[in-house]
């Protein structure tokens, strides 16, 4: 009875939709639950830190409300009735559904749905393995990379800038369109580090005075959808004062004179009028950048979600090419490390069976899809049966309207396979339970870092829940599958996309732990010329030819030098806001909705509102408001703040739709719109009026 239980520490790697991919110490207690979780000292870009949500993680992965059997629904969609049935029941129904709608719609009527709850390959990717084989409609990812992928790879030749660890070694970190406190903290540590022993400062670029502005020296405030504005605003000033390095611009990039003239009449002037920063602090960020020379620029995802965001990061991308700042150590630029991976997944997607004619649709418009519109469904037909791994559409999605009139078919068919009842999983028809990382094996890379890695299985899943793979397997017996990879497991899968991808075998990188694929320092700082065919950094874009993607969107009237694109959904008279849905610091997406103390930690859903605004319209800290755009309304709680420029609205996080007045969620007024010039969607560029909502609060 006096017994100690028995505690062992391992190592495995964060799998959510982060870029910093943690490196993790787990404390596994008796073989059958986990306890404390702790970022790796082993691994140099976690550096011993990992986020409060991970850190807590026995409580999401012990959680009481984990599905634990398989359910078939027994009452109206989004009920949440459902009754307890075997896995073969619900593999053989699932089979069904599809094996008619196949035969009777064709097998482009069957949608398999996912995304990134987790980042590891076999059990994120493996689910295309069964579209390709299957002739199902193949799915375009768009809700969050694309468009940031490209603005970066436009101007560098490839998505991949200097190693990130540098910040540690610059004089003065811009952290632009990211907000790392509550998304990716490895970036503040650092940038931290980079102050404390060199003295360097932080400068941060984002729309409003969020945590990790409340950390920094120097403090931009835009508007949303306007960086480009103050990108060429900053770059005047460069060539004006001559800061500006001539010499390494006529060596390294193709158009210097040209982007010189054309800034000509991009003034601080100009620009502030624009985005709302006044001229004396685009002036000065310019100056601190142009005297600095070991200056860092940690671009990220947020300021690519607008209208015109590829336009938005190849415009601040431009600043260290302007400046020279590649050339040094602890200078240049980093968005992501997606060149250096390099993992060929054959075998888990299914490459070998791919058929281009099938349709690929767009995963943000999902609403329009299964809502009828014939343009989105590339003029295939309707969409009858789906499913869903890894994501939750009917909170995430945009256009949510159109979403719940789309999951709400009597004629949609739909399996989710889920650790949680979710507000998809409430829709479905059957629901599957699916594990967590930490019960079984997977292959990851660091988005934000440079090291790939294995996460093992550390524990048994409880109840009856099964991996992605699993599900995979059993499903493509049953609707005539047959690909080799549903004959592996994965850590067979895991060996042979190594082996494929050049990085050796599995036994090799479990032996690593983590193995770092950062390039020297010549590579990473294009010292022998950018990833182009010229071998220069592009000012001038040729969005008509991007490295990668499906070509969409009004790309024949994007500029091709920096500047402010002027598409974003822009306030007016009846939508006198700007709202942007930015993330929060306990929740990632809709993963730790269900966990108490992120629940506890972000309370009910609201939106920050000036004081003076909110003055105006009558609205009190507190107050219940209605926020209504032109695809929809939904109702939250007021926070008055004065840490955002007038006529703009932040809401961070995206809550449950069940936390917000009217269970109608903040993706309700959302848009679909295409951005080009490869998709994607705007989150953070919606026009919206708002008004104190008669609603009483309990």
């Amino acid at each position: 009875m006096n017994q100690h239980a028995k505690v062992e520490i391992r190592h495995s790697t964060c799998p959510h939709d982060c870029p910093s991919a943690c490196a993790l110490d787990v404390d596994v207690i008796d073989g059958r639950s986990i306890g404390r979780v702790r970022g790796s000292k082993l691994q140099t870009y976690t550096a011993g830190v990992v986020c409060a949500k991970v850190a807590r993680y026995a409580e999401r992965i012990h959680h009481p409300g984990r599905l634990m059997h398989p359910m078939r629904r027994t009452g109206a969609k989004g009920s949440g009735q459902f009754s307890r049935i075997s896995w073969d029941e619900a593999l053989d129904e699932i089979a069904d559904r599809f094996n008619a709608a196949e035969r009777t719609y064709g097998a482009q009527s069957v949608w398999p749905y996912y995304y990134a709850g987790t980042m590891g390959l076999v059990m994120r990717d493996g689910i295309n393995r069964l579209t390709h084989v299957k002739k199902y409609s193949r799915f375009y990812s768009t809700v969050c990379a694309n468009v940031a992928r490209v603005g970066f790879s436009i101007g560098t030749g490839k998505i991949a800038g200097v190693d990130p660890r540098e910040m540690a070694v610059s004089d003065l970190v811009v952290i632009w369109g990211t907000n790392p406190v509550n998304t990716q903290v490895n970036v503040m540590t650092h940038a931290s580090r980079a102050r404390k022993e060199r003295g360097a400062r932080i400068a941060a670029v984002d729309i409003y005075n969020n945590e990790t502005m409340k950390q920094a020296d120097i403090k931009i405030i835009l508007r949303p959808g306007t960086d480009g504005a103050f990108a060429c605003g900053v770059m005047h000033v460069l060539f004006r004062e001559d800061f500006a390095d001539r010499a390494y611009m006529d060596k390294y990039t193709d158009c210097p004179a040209e982007l010189e003239a054309h800034l000509k009449t991009r003034t601080p002037e100009w620009a502030s009028a624009i985005c709302g920063v006044p001229v004396a602090e685009i002036e000065a960020f310019a100056r601190a950048v142009g005297e600095t020379k070991r200056t860092f620029f940690r671009l990220g995802y947020g300021f690519s979600r607008s209208r015109n965001g590829a336009t938005q990061m190849h415009a601040a991308l431009c600043i260290p090419a302007v400046t020279g700042a590649w050339q040094y150590e602890g200078g240049g630029a980093f968005f992501n490390n997606a060149a250096l991976w390099r993992f060929n997944e054959a075998i888990i997607e299914g490459h070998d069976t791919i058929d281009h004619t099938t349709r690929l649709l767009d995963q943000s418009k999902i609403g329009r899809i299964l809502t009828g519109d014939a343009e989105a469904q590339l003029g295939g037909g309707p969409v009858k049966a789906m499913l869903i791994q890894n994501t939750n559409p009917m909170t995430i999605a945009p256009e949510q309207t159109l979403v719940r009139q789309g999951f709400a078919r009597d004629d949609l068919f739909v399996a989710v396979h889920e650790q949680f009842l979710t507000e998809t999983a409430q829709m479905a028809d059957i629901v599957l339970p699916a594990t967590m990382f930490m019960e079984h094996d997977d292959l990851y890379y660091g988005g934000g870092h440079q090291h790939i890695s294995v996460g093992p299985k550390l524990i048994d899943a409880p109840g009856e829940c099964r991996s992605n793979h699993e599900v995979l397997q059993a499903l493509a017996r049953r609707v005539g599958a047959s690909h080799r990879g549903f004959d592996m497991t994965p850590r067979e899968l895991i060996d042979a996309t190594l082996k494929l991808s050049g990085h050796g075998d599995i036994a090799a990188l479990e032996a690593d732990l983590w193995r770092d694929l950062q390039p020297d320092f010549r590579t990473s700082h294009y010292l022998d010329g950018f990833a182009h065919a010229d071998k220069k950094f592009h000012f001038k874009a040729d969005w008509a030819h991007p490295t990668f993607g499906k070509l969409m969107g009004d790309v024949d009237n994007m500029p091709s030098l920096p500047d402010h694109w002027a598409v974003i959904e822009e306030a007016d008279a009846v939508y006198p806001f700007r709202l942007a849905t930015s993330p929060s610091r306990s929740f990632l997406n809709t993963t730790f909705n269900e966990t108490p103390s992120s629940q506890a930690r972000e309370g009910m859903a609201s939106v920050m509102i000036h004081p003076l605004d909110a003055a105006a319209l009558g609205i009190v800290d507190g107050d219940a408001v209605t926020l209504g755009s032109t695809r929809g309304e939904t109702s939250l709680i007021a926070r008055l703040f004065d840490g955002v420029r007038r006529g703009v609205l932040i809401a961070e996080s995206v809550h449950p739709n069940s936390d917000h007045i009217g269970g109608r969620g903040i993706n309700t007024l959302t848009g679909a719109d295409t951005i080009a010039p490869i998709g994607g969607a705007a989150f953070h560029d919606n026009k919206v009026w708002v008004r104190k909502a008669d609603i009483a609060i309990a």
